[in-house]
């Protein structure tokens, strides 16, 4: 058929709502340091969700993350983040970067290619090489924005409620459960 499933999924993304219809995920599927026990949750199933749905909520969990992390950055550098590069895999449909400009409130600026690693290597050496005197002459003159995606401040507006009012105090309510989970699973040597 030629067709990646992924493509197929991104074009029906537009069919659900922003807040997958109450289906939020927490995507701790590699908890970080400070949340050793922490486990990727999913809350809100009811009999309306379909795999679409649930598709959504795991682009809209792994931004919530990205939301927290952000959240995390500006208060400690005490600077505003006022716009967000993309690139690699997510970053190549259409939907899931406009998901993430709206959850975000920023614009989204895609760059011209999804090969990063290798822009960055070349930007490091050519800047190594004295191409450029610094980084930021040397990202100016070779990273392209392919694409810029604007929030939709509706969209947004649902998504800074769901953040706050349900995301943000997932883990402290499930804290016990994850910590019980891996318990059981600990003696079990399962």
């Amino acid at each position: 058929m030629g067709v990646h499933a992924e493509d197929l999924l991104n074009k029906e993304l537009s069919q659900i709502p922003p807040g997958s219809g109450g289906l939020i995920i927490q995507p701790y599927w590699t908890p970080e340091l400070m949340l050793k026990d922490a486990r990727g949750a999913i809350i809100g199933f009811n009999d309306t969700h379909t795999r679409i749905h649930i598709y959504r909520a795991i682009i809209e969990g792994i931004n919530f993350a990205l939301m927290d992390g952000i959240e995390r950055i500006e208060h400690k550098t005490k600077t505003p983040i006022t716009r967000v590069m993309v690139a690699g895999g997510g970053s190549q449909s259409d939907e899931i970067c406009q998901i993430t400009a709206d959850m975000l409130g920023r614009p989204v600026c895609r760059v011209q290619t999804h090969e990063t690693s290798g822009l960055g290597a070349a930007i490091l050496g050519f800047t190594g090489i004295g191409e450029f005197s610094s980084l930021t002459e040397a990202v100016k003159s070779m990273v392209q924005h392919k694409d810029v995606f604007t929030p939709d401040t509706k969209n947004n507006s649902v998504y800074r409620k769901l953040y706050e009012q349900v995301y943000k105090n997932m883990y402290p309510a499930l804290k016990g459960l994850y910590k019980a989970t891996n318990g059981i699973f600990d003696e079990a040597e399962l």
